[in-house]
């Protein structure tokens, strides 16, 4: 697994061993960012479920401003840390405007105002899905009073759909069931 774009391009990412941790592939994190395009540029992003941090590094690669990491699994914590000091060298530069929260990410209070996202990355494990999606999209709700424009992108397998309250699916990446695709959210 690697870094597909942006300044850091190429550098290996590690993941904890274990199924614990589903790391978003290489081939996804490339679709999602393509699709972005510009919008990554100076964005601040959230990175929940984060695993090895793979969206949110590749998000600061391509040119983010900063953001949070929330993941739960300490394991997961530690090569997510490992992670982003491989990135932040790859870069030149010290990342300092990036946080990594070790909490779970259905019970963490993101910050709302000027402290919320333009871009939230979600990779939940699939399992869980349908019973977090609700609870999660009703807590971004509230975070993005003053950011209408923010995004929500979504990665679940091919065969579910989701249809949250107050949001629209404007775009999805991936195809076909029993594979990953990742739905681009608008709040209405």
């Amino acid at each position: 697994m690697r870094i597909s774009g942006g300044a850091a391009r190429g550098i290996l990412l590690t993941a904890p061993k274990g199924s614990a941790i589903r790391p978003a592939t290489d081939g996804m994190r490339q679709a999602v960012f393509s699709s972005l395009g510009a919008r990554v540029m100076g964005a601040r992003f959230w990175d929940l479920f984060a695993g090895s941090g793979a969206y949110g590094l590749e998000a600061l690669s391509r040119g983010a401003a900063g953001g949070i990491f929330v993941e739960r699994n300490a394991q997961a914590v530690a090569c997510l840390k490992q992670n982003l000091a491989a990135v932040s060298r790859s870069l030149g530069r010290e990342v300092t405007d990036v946080e990594v929260a070790t909490a779970d990410a259905l019970t963490w209070v993101p910050p709302g105002g000027t402290q919320a996202a333009d871009l939230v990355f979600i990779d939940p494990p699939y399992e869980i899905i349908t019973e977090a999606a609700p609870l999660l999209f009703a807590r971004l709700t509230q975070a993005f009073a003053s950011k209408p424009d923010a995004l929500v992108l979504f990665e679940m397998p091919g065969e579910v759909a989701l249809s949250p309250s107050g949001w629209v699916c404007v775009k999805r990446l991936g195809k076909g069931a029993r594979q990953p695709t990742v739905s681009v959210f608008q709040h209405t």
